[in-house]
């Protein structure tokens, strides 16, 4: 990368939006090289090659890739039940044996099998599937789908199961499921992580903290240009954006990603569970 102006990656899916709207359409817009993708996956691919200085990447790839450190303050997560992560089965719960996996998913992708198999005692076999679910149920009793298309779900037919909800009841714990994740050697930032090469004052510095606030501040812009793209109503992705999601990467937070760390540990989901590093 030649461009002095650091490369952020993040999903191009609505709960990603208010932490993005700074760096797209706000005050931080000159500051960085936005790079969108519909799949958080391969916002995480793109920083674990280099493509990206910083990324707004599912929980599980910090695990995953060496040499990140974690923007304090803001992230994905939900308190209660989050809408957009959801288990759609053929079947209840307890006797699901086949389930398709979105294949833009990580994080949810590593939660259900810890939901199935290490909270109901579910032994399930999983695979890869594009986020299709007539398809993914057409050969599978269940089918994890997350994001903008969860929200489109016909609940008519079907069992479905909110991860975050399901989460929530087993720990009493909120889950995180995204946070931005820098490169600790990105050449971007050689001295700190939050200040751009070219220019070390104050009002050219990424402020992840503050995207979060200004993006907020449009949760109802957001919720008009999203309503239009989704055929949903404004009025529900408003409420979607301000109660189903949580943006601050809070001590509660922080209890239940830890705590996810070590169950993805136990449930031979990751290597070892890694201590969070924050940016200074």
């Amino acid at each position: 990368m030649t461009n002095n102006k650091p490369y952020i990656a993040a999903s191009s899916y609505l709960n990603a939006a208010p932490l993005c709207y700074s760096f797209v359409y706000g005050a931080q817009k000159n500051r960085c090289e936005f790079l969108s993708d519909a799949a958080p996956a391969r916002c995480a691919e793109m920083l674990a090659e280099g493509r990206a200085d910083a990324a707004l990447i599912p929980a599980i790839e910090y695990q995953r890739i060496s040499g990140l450190k974690v923007a304090p303050g803001a992230c994905v997560a939900s308190k209660r039940e989050v809408r957009s992560v959801l288990l759609a089965s053929r079947v209840p719960l307890e006797r699901i044996r086949t389930v398709a996996l979105d294949n833009s998913s990580r994080t949810s992708a590593a939660l259900i099998q810890i939901i199935l198999g290490h909270f109901c005692g579910v032994e399930a076999t999983y695979r890869q599937s594009p986020p299709k679910l007539t398809d993914m149920l057409e050969a599978n009793d269940a089918a994890l789908i997350i994001g903008d298309p969860a929200m489109l779900i016909d609940r008519s037919s079907l069992h479905v199961y909110d991860l975050a909800e399901e989460w929530r009841k087993h720990t009493d714990l909120p889950f995180v499921f995204a946070f931005w994740a820098i490169r600790a050697n990105s050449t971007a930032w050689p001295d700190s992580p939050i200040s751009p090469v070219s220019n070390d004052l104050e009002e050219d510095r990424i402020d992840f903290d503050a995207a979060k606030v200004e993006g907020l501040e449009h949760a109802e812009q957001l919720a008009d240009i999203y309503g239009k793209r989704l055929g949903l109503a404004s009025s529900d992705l408003f409420s979607y954006l301000t109660d189903n999601i949580s943006y601050d990467l809070d001590e509660e937070c922080l209890r239940g990603l830890r705590l996810y760390y070590e169950l993805a540990y136990q449930c031979a989901l990751i290597a070892e569970p890694r201590d969070l590093v924050f940016l200074p």
